[in-house]
């Protein structure tokens, strides 16, 4: 298990992908920081060893601190005094050692005494401090919710709030409420403006926060009185210091323990408008949740992680009927399904976290300059693969992390089921990825008109085009294959022309999708490096070929009159 931490090649191998160079150039604008900050990189070389020196301190860090004390956190979980919420006692300790590494501001410029270091590399120390404790990573991780105060605040916010979030502060993104769930068009926290302190004032209750009682809040709110959609929603910045905010009750949760899930009550809280009135919803809210959805792929992917280490560690040491139970086809099977998923759901974080880190370059590049015509089509090009990619990652492996942990805890038989195995908490913990920052139907929501319209079929046909390696010849053929069975699944469900069905079939062409993009991905992995990747390479297209042919079944035996079969209450009890 300590291997995984200190010594992680299969992630390492996504920092040699070809779209690094690029992405590095344009992060480092030229590299044009060398000259005024020691820890700059001088040249793309320099980079990519920086990256691995902090990707080398996370690993220390989560394996000799945060791992060994995740059993005490979740034992202990936060608690309330006085309107506030406290740390589990071993929190603290992570939130010392993290602070002392330096590993906060990670994505922020080095101006404000950032790291500067892309996305890609942040979900890379997510992924390994997540499988040491994916509690801890909620509270650790929210620090990237300064990138959308950069993005959108003033010069004056990003000075006053930047260099608080890298030593060390932390942060929270209060959005949701207790009739705003994932309909946050239904947020009604009241934004008033104070003429006389020349400020905003924050009125309401907010649920569900995660790291609640945090120093520095984006929250979102209503500002403009008598609206009850989205126009009229503003994002805000509430600074604890100021004081107005109290916690007025910490969730019980089944997992996730050590990362409080508080309710709030802002009593004329100070605070500040971020961006422009109005843009809350409609574009801030949409960046932040998408950088969170990156996150919480990340957040899953190690824990999909751990649970195959568990569940390996346990197959090797367990004996039954005279033999190790690693050697029984049962459990060799579900193992290497396991890694197969780990490592397509691993390969589909990097390649959209990649996307996202050369658009959201470009973005910044265009505040300082106007971008020339070829970087204004790269800006689009990756702008539409991140917003095509994201709900796919967050998504495909939020599940993968919740089948990994079941898949563990079989492994383990009735050990799995004792508390003083590691295997149940990673179960506990991974229930929520599915839910938190929109559900995995809601990320079918968001992939659904990428689907309908063409675009992954086009990403997939540009995909095909890949050289793969002769040995892994037979499986390309085998997943063009399936991408005509996905292509006529989708002109079956256009055909049928009726909203309802689509809506009710979307899930099943989502995962069609994933597969073949996972698989293709995957098999270009295993290409560059087969004494990592060939093996999943084998077992993922031969899972995606089961997974694929059985919703082409389905669609394509479907009719509109068998939607009354899955309904869950008769006409009759409706109209009662």
């Amino acid at each position: 298990m300590a291997n995984y931490y200190t010594d992680h090649p299969e992630i390492e191998f996504h920092l040699s992908h070809p779209l690094m160079e690029r992405l590095v150039e344009l992060r480092e604008k030229g590299y044009a920081d060398k000259d005024e900050h020691a820890d700059a990189p001088v040249d793309y070389n320099d980079a990519i060893e920086n990256y691995k020196k902090v990707l080398d301190i996370t690993g220390d860090v989560a394996a000799n601190v945060i791992a060994p004390n995740s059993e005490d956190v979740d034992l202990e979980g936060p608690h309330l005094e006085n309107g506030r919420m406290i740390y589990a006692s071993k929190t603290f300790e992570n939130l010392d050692v993290t602070r002392k590494a330096g590993l906060w501001g990670i994505s922020m410029p080095r101006r404000y005494g950032g790291l500067n270091l892309p996305n890609t590399v942040f979900s890379m120390l997510s992924e390994v401090i997540a499988a040491a404790d994916a509690g801890f990573q909620n509270i650790w991780s929210l620090q990237s919710c300064i990138d959308t105060l950069y993005e959108f605040g003033n010069e004056e916010q990003r000075k006053k709030y930047i260099p608080r979030i890298c030593a060390g502060e932390t942060m929270s993104m209060d959005l949701t409420e207790p009739d705003a769930g994932s309909d946050l068009q239904r947020v009604m926290l009241k934004a008033t403006f104070d003429e006389e302190n020349n400020c905003w004032r924050l009125n309401g209750v907010k649920r569900f926060i995660t790291n609640g009682d945090s120093d520095i809040h984006l929250v979102l709110a209503r500002s403009e009185e008598g609206t009850h959609d989205g126009r009229g929603l503003s994002m805000f910045i509430y600074d604890k210091r100021d004081g107005g905010v109290d916690v007025r009750h910490i969730e019980h949760k089944l997992g996730i323990h050590g990362s409080p899930t508080c309710e709030l009550t802002y009593k004329n809280a100070k605070a500040e408008l971020c961006g422009s009135t109005r843009m809350g919803l409609i574009k801030y809210v949409m960046a932040l949740m998408n950088g969170a959805r990156l996150g919480i792929a990340a957040q899953s992917v190690g824990v999909e992680q751990e649970a195959y280490n568990e569940a390996l560690a346990y197959a090797k040491e367990r004996a039954q009927f005279g033999e190790k139970i690693i050697n029984f086809p049962a459990v060799y099977d579900m193992l290497s399904r396991m890694k197969a998923k780990l490592d397509a759901g691993r390969s589909l974080l990097y390649q959209t976290a990649r996307y996202v880190d050369i658009y959201k370059c470009l973005e910044d590049i265009a505040r300082d300059r106007k971008l020339t015509p070829e970087e204004r089509q790269e800006l689009k090009r990756y702008t539409r693969l991140a917003d095509a990619f994201t709900p796919l990652a967050k998504g495909m492996n939020s599940e993968y992390a919740n089948q990994n942990a079941y898949d563990a805890i079989s492994v383990h038989g009735g050990s799995g089921f004792i508390m003083e195995y590691k295997c149940q908490r990673l179960y506990r913990d991974a229930r929520i990825f599915s839910i938190y920052e929109g559900t995995t139907q809601l990320q079918v929501v968001a992939a659904i008109r990428y689907i309908t319209n063409g675009t992954y079929l086009s990403i997939i046909k540009e995909m095909l085009e890949n050289t793969v390696s002769a040995e892994l010849q037979p499986l390309k053929e085998r997943t063009a294959a399936l991408v005509e069975k996905l292509e006529e699944a989708i002109n079956t469900v256009k055909e049928a022309n009726n909203q309802c069905v689509q809506d009710f079939l979307a899930r099943r062409l989502y995962e069609m999708t994933a597969d073949v993009i996972m698989s293709l991905l995957i098999l270009d992995d295993a290409t560059r490096a087969p004494e990592l990747f060939a093996k999943s390479a084998n077992v993922y297209v031969r899972h995606a070929e089961a997974e694929v042919n059985a919703h082409h079944s389905f669609i394509k035996n479907f009719r509109a009159e068998d939607i009354e079969f899955y309904k869950a209450q008769e006409k009759e009890a409706e109209e009662a």
